[in-house]
């Protein structure tokens, strides 16, 4: 058979090349923790979960979900970002549900992109921010993020020819996978520049609540451009709300993109179950002392895992946000962080996630998922002192 081009991007996938190893780990007869896949481990909250089972017995709520209802959820959305962050916003042109963020950061490039336009990614930066470029047959350019500028893009690096072709940027910041911050002047700066290069501003924002100091202040791309000129926010109650599996977020910006995405949401799907729509209700208008807990529990963990690797001599910074801890390789590693990662799994049954994974500028990093109680997370690093020791 012969398939699309567009497909042969997306056949290297180090992150199933762990998947092979992890089993392999497993039938060796090793106990495997998995620190490789930022995946909550924490339930849903009780009112959530009471949502969802309330909608199962009635029988009007297993047909298919239309834009229309939807109405309930998108009015739930925009309450909770008018209430956190003050911004005005419109459920009915401003507001499109979602099947998880990733189905809108993968969907939305085949609104916005012509076959070779350029989307500005983030590098290191999440993988599916990429496939949605490559199926739109669109071209990529990586912006490097490196240690030294706190992992922000520097846009006057960006060439002129690649911007004279470049119809997107995407950021997303608490970022994945460097757990770096961006501060409200950095987004007015990217808006700024969005707007005088045409482009559109694509803000991913899963991690808004994993925060770990209550004085960091983590702004929505929208505070920095409230008349929504050129900016469009994804949302995902994954990780604020334990919902990962039920694949619930939003998108939520200017009401053209909203309106393209949706034209897009509509050729492909309809909309989740809608019991999983009350239930996002419920966790978007309910008690939110239930978020601030998650945080409390991966601060906790983060504390634990980071000072148990300091005491085995290898100094990692102390992340501030995500549930990730991005830690530089050793020396001998440093060019290496595939092999690192798959020999300490087959060696260890310590699963991590190469930082070549997330890019090019990944390379020399390993990223660790915080998806385990601190007495896991501790264990885990006494194998890894092991591996770096033999």
């Amino acid at each position: 058979m012969q398939f699309a081009n567009r497909l042969e991007p997306l056949r290297s996938n180090v992150f199933a090349d762990m998947d092979n190893a992890k089993a392999k780990a497993k039938a060796a007869g090793l106990k495997v923790i998995d620190l490789s896949l930022g995946s909550s481990d924490l339930p849903p909250a009780a009112h959530i979960i009471e949502a969802i089972a309330s909608s199962l017995p009635d029988r009007n709520s297993h047909g298919y979900v239309l834009f229309h209802r939807t109405q309930a959820f998108r009015e739930a959305a925009a309450q909770w970002y008018h209430q956190r962050y003050g911004i005005a916003v419109d459920p009915q042109t401003e507001v499109l549900a979602l099947i998880g963020s990733q189905e809108g950061t993968a969907h939305l490039p085949l609104a916005i992109l012509n076959p070779g336009d350029f989307a500005l990614l983030m590098d290191p930066g999440y993988p599916s921010h990429a496939g949605g470029v490559y199926l739109a047959s669109g071209q990529i350019y990586g912006m490097p993020l490196r240690e030294e500028n706190g992992f922000l893009p520097v846009f006057e690096e960006i060439p002129p020819a690649v911007l004279n072709q470049a119809r997107m940027m995407v950021l997303s910041y608490p970022h994945n996978p460097t757990t770096a911050i961006a501060p409200l002047s950095f987004f007015q700066e990217a808006v700024a520049f969005c707007q005088k290069h045409q482009l559109v501003l694509v803000h991913d924002f899963p991690y808004a609540d994993l925060v770990f100091d209550a004085q960091i202040s983590v702004p929505s791309i929208l505070q920095a451009d409230p008349e929504k000129t050129v900016s469009i926010e994804f949302f995902t109650l994954s990780k604020s709300y334990n919902m990962g599996g039920l694949r619930v977020g939003y998108a939520i910006g200017n009401p053209e993109l909203i309106k393209a995405l949706r034209q897009v949401k509509a050729a492909v799907d309809f909309n989740q179950y809608q019991g999983i729509l009350d239930g996002a209700i419920a966790a978007l208008t309910g008690p939110q002392d239930t978020v601030a807990e998650m945080t409390s529990i991966f601060h906790n963990r983060r504390d634990a895992f980071v000072n148990a690797l300091h005491r085995i001599g290898w100094q990692v910074p102390m992340p501030e946000s995500t549930m990730y801890v991005w830690a530089k390789l050793p020396p001998q590693w440093a060019n290496n962080s595939i092999g690192f990662c798959i020999q300490m799994v087959e060696k260890t049954g310590i699963a991590a996630s190469p930082g070549s994974g997330f890019g090019k500028m990944g390379e020399g990093y390993v990223r660790f998922a915080l998806v385990w109680d601190p007495p896991v997370l501790e264990e885990a690093v006494k194998r890894i002192a092991q591996f770096l020791n033999s």
